[in-house]
């Protein structure tokens, strides 16, 4: 029997299939406090709410962030929202039995052909300072690039989607190098591979590009700050040139633009001011294609909240 993908799920649905936890909470009714679970369920098309009531403490326990699960209900129209409704559920002991592509959220491209074309693009940088800083990064992150994703929830949330991130932005940087042509390439594809390259220590992902929780320095710092001190200090340690290393320091710390999101500096260079719209363009994109793909021609998505809370239209062209 074919498998019901959550991207196929509709209102008025009865189903019994697997899925992977993402997170569940545990909490009370308004005023019977009654115990339910609130669950959000994945598999590579999508994420789904799910509720189970008047849940046991037994029943509860059974529950874990990142196993597998079968569940048997219905799917529910919640506020515009698809939701299941649990009337029963079977917890799967051995996750070997499943190909886990499945439940996965991945990018699109495999992970070392990503890495690859980052390394072409390293190996093009004519400034020996820049390229010696990059390859060393490249070396010392490799083992977590391959799987770690860009974000916990918003955009790139999906295994490998940090490179993903990095390679989008590399290769509309390329063509934008050809119409700014004043642009210093090599100090721009810099900023891109690095800006984000601290998500790494700033979120706990698994090998299945899964986030469970920040960080302690990644939740008192956040990535900016800890990118900016990680290539301070690989800086010194590789006799990188100052001016070079303020630069790519200067473009990590500005490329969210403004206080509230963590930026206490503006760009002040032109690379600087490229970087974050690349990187905001490829993020709000992202967002975009992600809320359409499963709407119907001439229908709205639901509020995307990364998009200030815009509703989205997939157009009938």
């Amino acid at each position: 029997m074919e498998r019901k993908n959550i991207s196929l799920l509709q209102n008025g649905d009865k189903i019994r299939e697997v899925y992977l936890i993402k997170d569940v909470t545990c909490r009370l009714t308004n005023g019977s406090n009654n115990k339910f679970l609130d669950i959000n369920l994945i598999d590579r098309t999508g994420i789904i709410n799910a509720k189970l009531w008047k849940c046991s403490d037994e029943q509860a326990e059974q529950f874990k962030t990142n196993k597998l699960i079968k569940i048997s209900g219905n799917v529910l129209d919640w506020k515009g929202k698809l939701q299941i409704k649990i009337d029963s559920f079977e917890l799967i002991e051995n996750m070997n039995e499943y190909d886990l592509d499945i439940f996965i959220p991945t990018a699109p491209y495999k992970s070392e052909k990503m890495i690859e074309h980052i390394q072409n693009e390293v190996s093009n940088i004519e400034n020996i300072d820049i390229k010696r800083l990059l390859e060393y990064v490249l070396e010392d992150k490799m083992e977590d690039l391959l799987y770690y994703p860009a974000a916990k929830s918003n955009h790139h949330a999906i295994k490998g989607g940090l490179l993903y991130h990095t390679v989008t932005m590399i290769r509309s940087a390329n063509r934008l190098c050809e119409v700014y042509n004043f642009l210093n390439r090599d100090l721009l594809m810099a900023g891109i591979i690095l800006h984000d390259i601290s998500k790494i220590e700033e979120m706990n992902a698994n090998e299945l590009g899964l986030v469970n929780e920040y960080s302690i320095e990644g939740q008192l710092l956040g990535h900016i700050t800890m990118g900016v001190r990680y290539i301070e200090r690989i800086s010194k340690d590789l006799n990188i040139d100052e001016e070079i290393s303020m630069l790519i320091q200067h473009m990590i710390l500005s490329h969210h633009y403004e206080a509230e999101y963590g930026s206490p500096k503006k760009p002040m260079i032109p690379e600087a001011e490229m970087l974050h719209y690349l990187d905001i363009m490829d993020a709000r994109m992202y967002d975009m294609k992600k809320a359409i793909e499963n709407c119907e021609k001439g229908t709205f998505s639901e509020k995307i909240y990364s998009l200030d809370g815009i509703c989205v239209y997939k157009h009938k062209l």
